[in-house]
Parts: C-alpha cells; structure tokens; sequence
C-alpha cells in the first residue's frame, strides 16, 4: 500500500539529527541508490564494538566520537580527521567511530539528502547471538518501485558479515530478523517471546524494551538518540511498571509498529506529552551526565 505523500514528504525532510547543516552541499554529488549510499557510510565510520576485530586501538578521546548526536557534528569531526570528498573511504584510522545508530542515521540523512524518504528505527537485531534479540538499529527508506518501507543495516560490511554469516539480505532485511521495538513490547507482553531475550549485554526485559518504544516513536518524529540516552520516557530496571505505563506503552508500541496507520496520532501523541518529547537536556547513561541536546 502507499504511504500518503505528507508522510513520505515528512520522512524525506532533514530533521534535527539528520540535517548536514553547512555541509549538506558535500552531500550533492553522491549516489541517490541504496547499495551505493550504504557503501559510503561504511567507508566513513567504525564501529566502536568492532574496532578490536579490524586490528584498531581506539583511545579514549577517539571513543568519545560516538557520543555525538547530529548528522552535522558527525560530519564536523569525520572532515576534520580527512576533508577529503564523501565518497572517499576513509583508511580504519581516521573513520568516524560509532555505534548502530550513527550507521543508520548517517544513512538516513544522505536517503533524504538524495530525496529517498527514510526513517531511523529502533529495536532488536535476532542475528548477533544466536537465541537473542541484541539492542540495535536499522534504516527504513521507502522503495517507490515495490510501494513498500524496506528495513536495511548499513553497519554490517563485508568483514562483520563474514563473521557473523547472516541468511538474508541486508539491504532488505526480514521483519523477523530485525524487530522494531514496538513488535517486541507487543510480543513480550502477549507471552510470545520472552522479554529477557531482548537487550544488550545483560540488560533485558520489558523495561528496556520499554525505552527503546520511546526512543523508536522519538526517531519517527525526528529525533534520532543514542540508545544510552534516557529521558523522562524511560523506566529503570529495577522500576516495576504501573497498570497506567502497561497501557500507554500498549498504545505506543501500537502506533510505532504501523506509523503510517495513525500518523497523525503518532505525532499528536510525541508532541502533545512532554515526558515522551525529547528535551533540551538528557541523561547520558554512559558517561553518567546530564547532556544538552
């Protein structure tokens, strides 16, 4: 089915984290296809966790690249280690380090920038370790040829595929494979999949699925996080969730899973309540401080 044109004209405009800012016009001679984009970003960035497997020390101060939020800053700290054109891969030494969600916002800033509309989602990959849901997060572009929003993960190049052998394509990956954080809560709640299977590390359960419901529904209005980032949204683990949580996270998880259903409620609902609105401040989870936006 479609999307309307107002959804596909609001997920094709550059937002706050996926604006270039002063650098948008490097981005004017780039390829507008999705493989070739998905192999530019991956010329461009390191993956913080991966770092150790392409044979790279990170120091700490290279470490703290993946702390930064806009597409702009990114693109501020990429070209000031090499100021070389975009469509240059950069050598291991000098790509911008990161996590998944700097992987697909990247991505989904160039899809606008090349007039694709895109969208961050934030949820659950099943193709990290075997039997789990890994924290995570992919790249949804509309593909005008098929009418359909296609789930791609720019992240994993041709060294992390042979590592991890996945059986399905990346640049259209399997709803099942990768679940968007609403379809999980939906899951967890119903007694189809255990709660404790999704998260990262030894973190999981309902509650961070939870975070990650309103950290999707805050990238769908245009406010991509880092997946440490907490704001009043947010419960922690040790916080049992009242029958009123239950149900406004049953409601949210509902819209994420279909924004284009009920966008104008999905909006309504971000926009209209301010403890899921992301604020001028947040609460960095990693670093332990309080980060302005």
């Amino acid at each position: 089915m479609k999307a309307p044109q107002e959804i596909l004209d609001f997920y094709t405009r550059p937002a706050a984290m996926t604006s270039a800012g002063a650098h948008a016009p490097r981005l004017d001679g780039l390829p507008r296809d999705v493989p070739s984009l998905v192999r530019v970003v991956q010329g461009l960035l390191l993956h913080q966790h991966w770092a150790q497997a392409y044979g790279v020390e990170l120091s700490d101060e290279r470490r703290d690249e993946s702390h930064l939020r806009p597409v702009d800053r990114m693109l501020d700290r990429l070209l000031a280690l090499d100021d070389r054109p975009l469509s240059a891969a950069r050598p291991l030494e000098t790509r911008l380090v990161g996590v998944c969600r700097h992987f697909t916002v990247l991505l989904t800033a160039l899809l606008r920038a090349r007039g694709v509309p895109a969208r961050a989602r934030c949820g659950f990959a099943g193709y990290f370790n075997p039997g789990t849901f890994v924290d995570h997060w992919v790249c949804e572009h509309w593909n005008a040829a098929e009418a359909r929003w296609v789930l791609v993960d720019a992240q994993l190049d041709d060294a992390q595929r042979a590592a991890l052998q996945p059986d399905f394509d990346l640049l259209d990956v399997p709803r099942d494979r990768f679940v968007v954080a609403g379809d999980a809560w939906a899951k967890g709640r119903a007694g189809e999949a255990d709660p404790m299977k999704f998260g990262f590390l030894d973190e999981g359960g309902l509650w961070f699925i939870a975070g990650n419901v309103a950290r999707d529904l805050a990238a769908l209005n245009g406010m991509e996080m880092l997946p440490w980032d907490d704001w009043s949204a947010m419960v922690g683990p040790d916080e049992p969730l009242r029958d009123d949580q239950l149900a406004q996270l049953d409601r949210l998880a509902a819209l994420t899973r279909s924004p284009d259903a009920r966008f104008a409620e999905l909006r309504a609902a971000y926009e209209g309540d301010e403890r899921l609105r992301v604020p001028a401040t947040v609460f960095n989870a990693v670093l332990n401080r309080q980060d302005t936006i």
